[in-house]
């Protein structure tokens, strides 16, 4: 594909690797996410895939967040759960018949933090990854369900607390929350998760595939839970009040390389910023 922002690689049979790279930072945007639906499909429909790993090449952000610049294409194909297409990509990807694994280096916000949250497993490096869901800080809702997905994972009270903070939490908190399923030094991250991944891709597909679909019967949300969470991203969105808070952090750095993606959480943090009521 033209422009690709995914690079797929088979390392060995039924384990492939799927690389983002979207220079500078990894900002997600509507060819990421047709991307995505794509790469999903091809999950869906392959008979021999058993195990795909998520990265990044880039060692500061995984995946930043959506691009707020981005515009939307004008015209949408309908997607398969008939939801968003952000949200057709991550109800499809927690539910394909393959083992699903991000491995984490550096920041993944937002969009960024729901891809994560919608894989199987999560590993993070303990010292050089942060997630966060910011959209408190700008007056908005998140839009891609992690309302819905976060309390199963880590209950109430802590999704609560990640959600009402919008600031970042490090891989060794995010491991001690039970967000991520394991936090390693930066330096044993890769080989790790790599070897758990040719692990995975030396057993029966079937098996695989028939004890993620037992899982999910216990585990994952319905769709009728995520598709409300994206028209109240959009309400608020449009409110006068969010568009000045946005337009504020974009005037300081926010989708560009420099502190403010750095730090994101102390920056929505500052007092001097547009209030978000």
């Amino acid at each position: 594909m033209a422009n690709a922002q995914i690079a797929v690689e088979e390392p060995l049979p039924g384990y492939w690797r799927a690389t983002f790279d979207h220079a500078p930072i990894n900002l997600i945007d509507y060819d990421t996410v047709r991307e995505l639906s794509e790469f999903v499909t091809r999950l869906e429909q392959d008979p021999d895939v058993r195990v795909v790993m998520f990265d990044s090449a880039n060692p500061d952000f995984f995946l930043a967040h959506f691009d707020i610049a981005a515009s939307a294409p004008e015209t949408q194909e309908p997607t398969r759960t008939g939801m968003h297409p952000w949200l057709d990509v991550l109800s499809r990807l927690s539910r394909v018949p393959v083992a699903t694994i991000a491995s984490v280096h550096g920041r993944a916000r937002g969009a960024g933090c729901e891809f994560v949250l919608a894989c199987d497993l999560r590993f993070a490096s303990r010292d050089h990854s942060r997630f966060s869901q910011p959209e408190v800080a700008f007056g908005l809702v998140p839009g891609g369900g992690p309302m819905a997905r976060l309390p199963r994972l880590i209950g109430r009270g802590r999704t609560l607390e990640f959600l009402f903070s919008g600031d970042d939490l490090a891989g060794s908190e995010a491991e001690l929350y039970g967000f991520v399923n394991r936090a390693l030094p930066d330096g044993q991250l890769d080989a790790f998760a790599d070897a758990f991944a040719r692990r995975i891709a030396r057993f029966d597909k079937r098996a695989i595939a028939e004890i993620k679909q037992y899982v999910d019967i216990a585990s994952l949300p319905d769709d009728a839970e995520l598709a409300p969470t994206m028209d109240a991203f959009m309400t608020a969105a449009a409110r006068p009040t969010t568009v000045a808070r946005v337009q504020a952090m974009m005037r300081r750095g926010l989708g560009r390389p420099g502190e403010v993606e750095f730090d994101l959480g102390a920056h929505l943090g500052a007092d001097d910023l547009p209030s978000a009521n």
